[in-house]
């Protein structure tokens, strides 16, 4: 997995982003916990179709959302190229399945507009912002609205 670090200018918010397919979405730093490769979940009866399952980080149960199910885009199955960015939210900590991390980001608030109208309401319960860097256009997440109420431990 390659990524690419851009420095911060100590201005702005720090953004790890990632791919799901060919688009591109970040979360604030401040959340991440931990990248990861990708562990063979343990499904739940029951669950939503976007929750993969379970798998033991350290002793503690994790939850693992499939971003690209939980977004409504295509889905593919998990491979060993995929990677689990483990996010804390609301007192909850789970892992969202990604196809690869990209990059490191410093975003000025300039640069972050508010998710497009356009936007199905769906995309717009995930999405907080949408990032305009050179040619790429980044959503942001909004992780504590991942996961179903519950499953939330608050």
């Amino acid at each position: 997995m390659s990524q690419t670090v851009r420095k911060s200018t100590g201005q702005g918010m720090e953004m790890v982003a990632f791919r799901v397919g060919p688009q591109e979405f970040c979360v604030d730093i401040k959340a991440v916990r931990e990248i990861r490769g990708w562990t063979p979940a343990t499904t739940l009866p029951h669950a939503p179709h976007y929750i993969l399952g379970v798998i033991n980080l350290r002793g503690t149960v994790l939850p693992v959302v499939n971003l690209a199910a939980r977004l409504g885009l295509p889905v593919d199955p998990p491979t060993p190229r995929h990677v689990i960015v483990v996010v804390a939210a609301e007192d909850q900590v789970f892992g969202l399945l990604v196809d690869a991390v990209s990059d490191i980001l410093s975003v000025s608030p300039e640069l972050m507009q508010g998710a497009p109208d356009l936007a199905q309401d769906s995309a717009k319960a995930f999405v907080s912002a949408v990032v305009a860097i050179e040619d790429r256009m980044i959503a942001r997440i909004m992780p504590e609205r991942m996961l179903p109420e519950r499953l939330r431990l608050v």
